[in-house]
């Protein structure tokens, strides 16, 4: 046997299955927040987009849970989707992402979403502009 120590949990009298499912579900959801913030302070974690409202959420059973690493693309959609849309709008007048550009975009995006975040959602609107088919 090497150095590493191995825990094993032994679980009280009361523990039940219904406990391990549980657990199984705040567990993933604390994962994922791990890995946020990780990345939020500078790791080479991918940008999961993971909230303090989505773990509870994730860990209350009422929003599932993406697998590792995954940002959620139910919240990253509106934003691929409004990158995407301004590429056939604005492709001609600007055939490349310029500081011109991401200003049109950012006051488009922040007029529309009453709760936008350009600093939060400008990644994704960029991964939808440089989709190509």
């Amino acid at each position: 046997m090497n150095n590493q120590t191995i825990t094993a949990h032994k679980n009280p009298s009361w523990w039940t299955e219904e406990y391990d499912s549980s657990w199984d579900r705040v567990k993933a959801a604390f994962k994922r927040d791990w890995d946020q913030t990780k990345h939020d302070l500078g790791g080479n974690q991918p940008d999961t987009q993971q909230s303090v409202k989505d773990t509870v959420k994730q860990a209350s059973g009422t929003q599932a849970i993406p697998r590792r690493g995954e940002s959620v693309y139910e919240k990253a959609e509106p934003a691929y989707r409004f990158g995407y849309g301004a590429r056939t709008h604005y492709g001609t007048r600007y055939p490349v992402w310029n500081m011109n550009l991401e200003n049109e975009l950012r006051r488009d995006w922040t007029n529309t979403n009453q709760d936008a975040d350009w600093e939060s959602d400008s990644a994704n609107i960029r991964a939808g502009w440089d989709y190509v088919e």
